[in-house]
């Protein structure tokens, strides 16, 4: 009962303001202490505690003890997310080798406690390795596939409004607004390599992302003479009536939509990614209480080959993104990302405007130039030095770039036509 006193007012003080309770998001993670239980019966049912060292026995006593063992690392976690969401949390412990020591010290806590009382037990080295690599297995497949929480924000930060409230109203404004967005697609023009634009922004619980995919998509609209070619999508409680959600059925509808529209053997189709990202190189993404799947490059990849568009420049925003760069590149492919597959990026969090790399790229560079590689090339000093002098704890985020041989007499002429007079 203390654990689950303290977990929950650890998560309820992460929400700044009104939150609301989810009865399933608090109940989901607790099949890992049935799981626990089990497992611990299985290996200790059968320990007996011996005369002379009377020791203690029975899997109640073993799991009990594991709890209170296991308090000072929750205290830890939940304190830590605590700060991050307030803002609090000091550069070093937010990302970077200290951040990632302390979180898998925390993990691995919760190993060796329950494997160091079932040794005092008196259970042999045969069962502490199973019951090690049981609760190895547990903390992975929670950390990995279970993200429901206990709390969440009733207002979400600065949005004016309230949450998202699923109802068939809802639903069927998110179907006009879909079928508006795709019917206003403007044509291809004849003897024209138009643009056409996709920007997608996944991740509801912080503003930066529809910031910056809001000035993404007019960018592309207004400096790539791509006025009425671009399918903004993005989750924000906000916005449900005027931009489809951001969801990968979405996503691969808008890819086949663009290329029904565009001629997908000449005109050249931007696509903008912007959330947070993770280690398997999978974008982060919400709209509580919508259910919404995360993607990764071999989504993206396909979704594109499918619709048989050619000509790609492709730009993701997001820790770890480029793991993207492989999987996406061609001969007829740009690819860039805000860091290489080993570190974040930075400029993601709640009180940013931008993310650097957005800001650098996009706002800034590519508002005085029509090549994506002149800017960004211009733009990686520029996020290197704003880096180190914001501290980034875990080193430059090293943007990447892929540039196919077929893609860049392409932007070539792009760039040469829109430099120009803009043809009707």
């Amino acid at each position: 009962l203390p654990a689950i006193l303290i977990e929950l007012g650890l998560a309820r003080l992460e929400i700044d303001g009104a939150a609301l309770f989810s009865v399933s998001g608090w109940l989901t993670p607790y099949w890992s202490v049935a799981v626990t239980v089990f497992v611990g019966w299985i290996l200790l049912r059968n320990l007996r505690p011996d005369a002379a060292g009377g020791r203690p026995s029975g899997v109640a006593a073993w799991y009990a003890l594991s709890c209170v063992g296991s308090l000072p690392p929750l205290v830890l976690i939940g304190g830590l997310a605590v700060l991050r969401a307030r803002a609090g949390l000091p550069p070093v412990l937010d990302s970077g080798p200290v951040a990632w020591g302390a979180y898998l010290a925390c993990h691995a806590w919760f190993v060796v406690v329950p494997v160091a009382l079932a040794w005092h037990f008196g259970a042999g080295r045969a069962r502490l390795a199973m019951l090690a690599v049981a609760l190895v297995a547990m903390q992975w497949v929670a950390s990995t596939y279970f993200y429901e929480r206990s709390w969440y924000p009733e207002r979400l930060p600065d949005e004016g409004g309230q949450r998202l409230s699923l109802s068939q109203e809802s639903f069927e404004t998110q179907q006009a607004v879909w079928q508006k967005a795709v019917a206003s697609l403007a044509p291809q023009r004849a003897a024209v390599r138009d643009v056409y634009g996709l920007v997608f922004a996944p991740y509801a619980n912080e503003d930066v992302f529809l910031r910056e995919s809001t000035m993404v998509a007019d960018l592309i609209a207004q400096r790539f003479d791509a006025q009425g070619r671009v399918l903004h999508l993005a989750n924000h409680a906000s916005t449900g009536e005027r931009l489809p959600w951001a969801t990968p059925l979405n996503l691969g509808r808008a890819i086949e939509a663009l290329g029904k529209r565009m001629d997908p053997a000449q005109d050249v189709l931007v696509v903008y990614l912007t959330s947070h990202g993770a280690r398997d190189f999978k974008l982060s993404a919400s709209h509580w209480p919508l259910k919404v799947g995360s993607i990764g490059p071999a989504e993206l990849r396909k979704a594109l080959d499918d619709a048989g568009i050619r000509h790609r420049v492709i730009a993701v925003s997001a820790c770890f993104s480029g793991g993207w760069v492989a999987p996406l590149a061609s001969d007829t492919s740009l690819v860039m990302t805000a860091a290489d597959p080993d570190h974040t990026s930075y400029g993601c969090g709640r009180l940013s405007e931008l993310t650097y790399f957005g800001r650098a790229v996009f706002d800034e560079q590519l508002r005085s130039t029509h090549s994506f590689e002149q800017a960004f090339t211009a733009a990686v000093p520029v996020i290197r030095q704003r880096e180190v002098e914001a501290g980034k704890p875990d080193g430059f985020s090293n943007p990447q770039i892929s540039v196919g041989d077929k893609i860049r007499p392409v932007l070539e002429e792009v760039a040469a036509r829109l430099e120009g007079p803009v043809r009707p």
